[in-house]
């Protein structure tokens, strides 16, 4: 077993990027393929609390359901819901029992751990696409970057054909900054900016 990683930091972080979205932007592109600003948002909200209830192992029908399936939608109070599921889901993960044992995500059985690193380069990842089709600076912490990165990084002895985690890697110099790095094994370019 890992050890535990607050998830606070980040949520916190992911949570002023948002509050930070001008309304003229939610129609805005991301380089998140296929989101706009809007679309991005909806799907942190629902991923908060889907980890939320995965963390607590709370296996209801809403951790059947694939993200991928359609596209998510923001829904009307989302300013005022979704410090309070980032800050929901930071909480959950703070129990020591989140990360052990199985749980379920996305329709997936996995492990607490694997769980729990998931939710971690969720809010890293989608809070660097918030951040970057909205002009805002963006500096997560360390550990989480850390955390994100171990879970993106293929697996050694792999067959070279692997087309990462969530897409293709980009490639990104070794002695590139550590989120330049997670991002471009996120499938994204760290040099993506809105067209204009």
């Amino acid at each position: 077993m890992t050890d535990t990683l607050d998830l606070g930091p980040q949520a916190r972080l992911v949570a002023r990027i948002a509050d930070r979205v001008a309304d003229e932007q939610l129609t805005g592109p991301t380089p998140c393929p296929d989101y706009a600003v809007r679309e991005v948002l909806g799907h942190l909200l629902h991923l908060s609390r889907a980890f939320a209830q995965a963390a607590r192992k709370d296996l209801g029908p809403e951790l059947d359901r694939d993200p991928g399936s359609s596209v998510p939608e923001l829904e009307s109070g989302w300013r005022a819901e979704l410090p309070k599921a980032l800050d929901a889901l930071a909480d959950a993960w703070r129990d020591p029992a989140a990360w052990q044992g199985m749980t379920r995500a996305g329709g997936i059985d996995l492990p607490g751990e694997v769980a729990g690193l998931v939710a971690v380069d969720e809010l890293v990842v989608h809070g660097w696409d918030l951040a970057r089709a909205t002009g805002q600076e963006y500096a997560p912490d360390v550990a989480s970057l850390t955390a994100a990165k171990a879970l993106l990084t293929p697996a050694e002895g792999g067959d070279g054909d692997e087309g990462g985690l969530f897409g293709t890697p980009v490639p990104v110099p070794d002695d590139a900054p550590l989120l330049d790095r997670v991002i471009g094994l996120s499938g994204r370019d760290p040099r993506w900016t809105p067209v204009s």
